[in-house]
């Protein structure tokens, strides 16, 4: 490893605390995921041959395209009901379940009533990343796992990966996805993110790679709520203490109420001695608009002593 620019913004120094002046940082789609348009409180996307229309709240300018033209390439639309979930209509026939690949992982795809399909592309972002830095044999810890793309990656890396979900059936999409990707070996813990990693403290076990998505807000697999905002102190301290010498963290935060400047004051809390890369996630759309996705903190504990900069 040797001295990197991210590219993303000129870097100011404070003691070891280093910040993107310019936060902004851009994944991309792939050959089988592509961002088409957004606006009006929703985005087109295409998966694999089958494009969909979802709710988001970040898409809250005019899109490029009209819905009309929308409706006449969308194969299905979430509508959104009471609460959280939904319903999917259909606009053209098309399968509710397929599968997609991001370099020859396999990715089952299925429309569920809380408008998701079981990835978040803009991951992306985060995928090349792993892919650039995990070794062999590195241990990995994979914390509101999902339906496991990360984790298939490390495991594609031959890392040693612990996968931790709360929802039983994530697991199971997740095990499905290694099966059909031809790994195996991922080691799958269905409990609670916090409990996990406090039992883990106390081992004293530790991780040179910490990959987490949490949810803005949650139930735990035996019913413990959970808020982000609520948790996050704790959450990125525990994590501080599992992660090795020359380890590094990526998090992601997607709830307003985790703001950038808050993430920026916690963060040196716990990570002082080490470089600290804080961004906002975009993605552009193939017609030209940008949409937000939240927060990205990566930390590189070796970038200290090596002057590397994620």
């Amino acid at each position: 490893m040797g001295t990197r620019m991210d590219g993303h913004g000129i870097l100011f120094k404070n003691e070891k605390f280093i910040m993107n002046a310019n936060p902004k940082l851009f994944s991309s789609g792939w050959e089988d995921y592509e961002l088409i348009d957004a606006g009006g409180g929703k985005k087109l996307e295409r998966w694999g041959k089958i494009i969909t229309i979802r709710p988001e709240l970040q898409a809250y300018f005019k899109s490029e395209l009209s819905f009309v033209d929308w409706k006449k390439m969308a194969h299905w639309e979430f509508i959104q009901g009471k609460g959280q979930t939904g319903t999917w209509k259909s606009i053209q026939q098309a399968p509710k379940s397929w599968i997609i690949e991001f370099k020859k992982i396999k990715i089952k795809l299925e429309l569920t009533q809380f408008k998701h399909l079981g990835l978040f592309p803009e991951q992306r972002a985060n995928w090349d990343f792993l892919l650039n830095e995990l070794e062999s044999g590195d241990k990995v810890l994979n914390l509101f796992a999902y339906t496991g793309i990360a984790s298939i990656i490390a495991k594609k890396l031959r890392a040693d990966v612990v996968h931790v979900d709360s929802v039983k059936n994530l697991i199971s999409w997740a095990k499905e996805n290694m099966e059909n990707s031809n790994l195996n070996d991922i080691r799958w813990v269905h409990e609670d993110a916090m409990k996990f990693i406090a039992r883990e403290e106390k081992r004293e076990n530790l991780y040179r790679t910490i990959i987490m998505d949490p949810p803005a807000w949650g139930i735990g697999a035996k019913g413990e709520k959970w808020k982000l905002e609520d948790q996050i102190d704790l959450l990125i301290s525990t994590s501080a203490n599992l992660l090795a010498e020359d380890g590094f963290l990526i998090m992601n935060t997607y709830t307003p109420t985790v703001e950038f400047e808050f993430l920026k004051e916690l963060l040196p809390l716990y990570f002082k001695e080490n470089q600290i890369s804080l961004n906002e996630l975009w993605m552009n759309t193939t017609s030209g608009k940008q949409l937000y996705y939240g927060n990205l903190v990566r930390i590189n504990k070796l970038a200290a002593q090596q002057n590397y900069v994620l």
